[in-house]
Parts: structure tokens; sequence; C-alpha cells
């Protein structure tokens, strides 16, 4: 019987996390159909105790095999993930938020992916979002399948749920590795790579069940937040992989929504950004 290929799951962790949510998203990574041999976790800035408690105890799993990564201070999403890539020991990363939930079967779906294609770089899936409780669903976010659909559904939004993805290190770092992109780490090096010539795809199942706040949603909005927004599709803006119609129409669609009262923004949001869940 030919072995798997090995893979790494990246993490990363800052000291605003919970530690019960951290725990729940790493017993769903221990759980898995098929385990990961390497679990990578960036340490962005000092952590508390309880976090570091969460870690240590899976250390005493079985089969687990856990690199940390301290940072010094907190550098963002972006740096810290840019140490974590190359930390990584295996040429495929699974990527898993810290306070979401992974199917069991997750990095089994995606692991037969790469292995009926060869030249796939970057595969990711659906998502069903919840509030509390993982069984009450509120809504969902659906993402395009094929190569042309992601790359066309890439310069509105984020072609893919980032907390879903299993990659290639090989080809992250040749488009240059994660970036600090505040609000589009992940968006910035789904361009960067679609431009390296990644090849793509999502698998039409659900991957992760991801933690979500309607009234946090609704808060999303008001200046500052547009200002971040329009910053960042201006670095997206600058790879050329946009046109300025494209950037100039997004940031307006994207300042509609946030001068929105926040009851609409919500609807807006779960309505049709993100179907509810039935």
């Amino acid at each position: 019987m030919e072995e798997r290929q090995k893979f790494s799951v990246l993490f990363s962790v800052y000291f605003k996390e919970k530690p019960e949510f951290l725990d729940i998203a790493l017993e769903s990574v221990y759980n898995q159909t098929v385990k990961a041999d390497e679990w990578v976790i960036v340490k962005d800035g000092p952590i508390s105790e309880e976090l570091q408690a969460v870690i240590d105890k899976f250390k005493t799993y079985d089969g687990v095999n856990i690199k940390e990564v301290p940072l010094e201070e907190n550098k963002g999403l972006g740096i810290a993930l840019s140490y974590g890539v190359p930390a990584c020991s295996h040429e495929l990363i699974a990527r898993m938020d810290t306070d979401d939930i992974a199917v069991p079967e997750r990095f089994e779906l995606q692991l037969a992916e790469f292995e009926k294609n060869p030249d796939l770089d970057l595969c990711g899936g659906q998502i069903i979002e919840f509030e509390t409780d993982p069984n009450e669903p509120i809504a969902e976010r659906r993402v395009p399948l094929t190569q042309d659909e992601i790359v066309e559904f890439q310069k509105k939004r984020s072609a893919f749920n980032h907390m879903t993805v299993m990659f290639k290190k090989s080809k992250v770092l040749e488009a240059g590795n994660y970036k600090h992109c505040p609000l589009m780490e992940d968006d910035m090096l789904w361009v960067d790579m679609l431009l390296a010539g990644a090849n793509c795809t999502n698998i039409d199942k659900y991957l992760c069940q991801v933690r979500t706040n309607r009234d946090m949603i609704a808060r999303r909005g008001g200046l500052k937040y547009y200002k971040k927004y329009k910053n960042a599709r201006k670095q997206i803006y600058k790879t050329g992989f946009i046109s300025h119609w494209q950037y100039t129409k997004t940031n307006f669609i994207q300042f509609i929504v946030c001068i929105m009262p926040k009851w609409l923004r919500k609807k807006v949001f779960f309505g049709v950004l993100h179907k509810k869940s039935k």
C-alpha cells in the first residue's frame, strides 16, 4: 500500500483568544480520520497561561507532534503566518483557525484531491457558520469550485474560506508568502498565488464549522473599517490582478455597506453575502 503524503497543520494564536475555543479547535484536528504529521503553532506575541495550558495538554496526546514558533511581540496575522509557513516540515500545509471546528474527514478529503491531481497547489471547501452551538447553524459561505470561477470570484471577494485551505508550501513561498495586509492577509496570498500560476480548487463539501457573531458583523462598518478595507484592496490593485474599475466598484459597494445602519448591514451579510443555512 502506497504511503500517503505527510502534511503539517498551521495555526496562529494570540493573547486575546479564548482557551475553551482553542481546546475545541485542537480537539477537532486530533479527531481527524487522517491524522496530521505535525502541528505548527505560531504564538503571535506572549500568550496567557490558560492558552499555553491548552497547547501543553495536546502535547501529551498520542501521535501529536507540536512545534511552537514563539514571536517576541504581536505582529499581526499575516506576519505571524509568514513565520509559520517556513517552519512547517512538510510540503502540504493545512490552515486552521483557533476557534473553528474541522469536520472529521476534512484532511482525508483534501489529501484525496492532491493525490488525484499532483499539479494542485491550493484546495479549500465550504463552511457552515454558527454562533454558540455547532448543531444550530445560522449561515453558510459557499465558494466557487473550478479554476476559472475562482479567478473571477477572487477579483470581487475571497474565493476561498481561509480556515479550510490546504496548500503546497513551495507554491506559497514562490508567491512571496503571507504579507502584512490587515483584513485581507489571506486574499493577498490567494492573489499572489494565482498570479504565480497556482492550480486551485474548492471541494463542494463542508470542511469546517466556523464560529461567527451576528452582532460583531453588524459592527463591521464605519469609516475606520472602510479605510482598512480600502487600503487592503489597494494592495491587491497594485499587483495588477484587478482593474481600476474593479477596485473602484468594490470600494464603492463596501462604502455603502459601511455606512448602513447596523441592522441593515446584518441583513446584507447573512441574507446576501452568506446564505442562511437551512
